[in-house]
């Protein structure tokens, strides 16, 4: 009974020193961390990756780590992270929170933004849903690229059905003959380009030749224009004279006319018509002799007997 009881005795002494151990080490691990400040940090997007325990940086600068990550129990839809940082820490009104996650799938929280000569966020200058000081969220590259993966996923498949129909077999021809067209553009121009120096050749030619009959007309006009302005006023002189006889010969051509209107008139009442009557008169007497002579080769002369009389010319 004695050894049993003193077998109790040492395994409860053994107990006793193992809990005291482990207390002092917990006690030895706060006391080397000191005092931490902490935050809270409302995440809308996936937290994979962090963990409690997992690294909290300013600027990347360690400062800290993750002491909690649960469903906020207001909001599902937000993930409450606390975090435990170094009271020297500059947490100032600016700062933001982002989750930077790595290719081996451990994820940290950075801070940044703090700006100078703003004051620290405390609850006096933020919220304090929970109790502590809430830090901003801000997305950051590889959380932004997954927030907008839906959208850039759309597009690629857009993008991947117009290259589809960009590069179809229609398409391919068009493009395969529009660069034969091209080569052979290039090898007809190649084969014109000694034609064109040519006539490039002629045409400086041309131009040259050009600007000397250019400056040939510039002297004949500056010769025309000191003629004109020498012999102009003799010219104009000859002009008004000739003018003027014109106007004398139109009036006397006019009262010639006035003069000659009665006779005209007489001619056309009187004459003109008895003309007229024996034209007709004379076209009747033609047709008659023409008719005789058609008979007479036709019948004899003994036709003529029983033919009527011609008719009297009566003027």
């Amino acid at each position: 009974m004695e050894t049993r009881a003193n077998h109790v005795w040492v395994g409860v002494v053994t107990l006793v020193l193992l809990a005291a151990l482990a207390a002092f080490v917990v006690w030895l691990a706060r006391l080397g961390q000191g005092d931490r400040d902490e935050y809270d940090i409302f995440f809308k997007t996936s937290v994979a990756g962090l963990a409690t325990g997992s690294q909290v940086s300013f600027t990347g600068v360690p400062v800290g780590q993750v002491s909690d990550i649960v469903l906020w129990e207001k909001d599902p839809e937000f993930v409450r992270v606390r975090i435990e940082v170094k009271p020297d820490t500059p947490i100032l009104v600016g700062t933001t929170a982002t989750i930077q996650s790595s290719f081996t799938g451990v994820s940290t929280i950075l801070l940044d933004g703090a700006r100078s000569g703003q004051p620290p966020i405390t609850c006096e200058t933020t919220a304090c849903t929970e109790g502590v000081p809430v830090i901003p969220p801000k997305a950051g590259g590889f959380g932004e690229i997954l927030a907008n993966a839906p959208l850039l996923l759309e597009r690629l498949a857009t993008l991947t059905e117009r290259l589809t129909m960009l590069l179809s077999d229609d398409n391919q021809a068009s493009i395969a003959g529009i660069l034969r067209n091209t080569d052979r553009m290039s090898a007809d121009l190649a084969s014109a380009t000694p034609q064109i120096e040519r006539t490039m050749t002629e045409l400086q030619v041309t131009l040259r030749e050009a600007g000397e009959a250019l400056n040939e007309f510039e002297t004949v006009t500056r010769s025309t224009d000191r003629i004109i302005n020498q012999e102009g006023e003799a010219i104009a002189a000859q002009l008004r004279a000739t003018l003027t006889s014109a106007s004398g010969a139109a009036k006397a051509l006019e009262q010639t006319l006035e003069e000659a209107r009665p006779a005209t008139r007489q001619l056309t009442e009187s004459t003109l018509p008895a003309a007229e009557a024996t034209l007709r008169d004379l076209r009747a007497t033609s047709k008659a002799l023409r008719d005789v002579t058609e008979k007479i080769d036709e019948q004899g002369a003994g036709a003529l007997l029983s033919s009527q009389p011609l008719p009297d010319y009566k003027p």
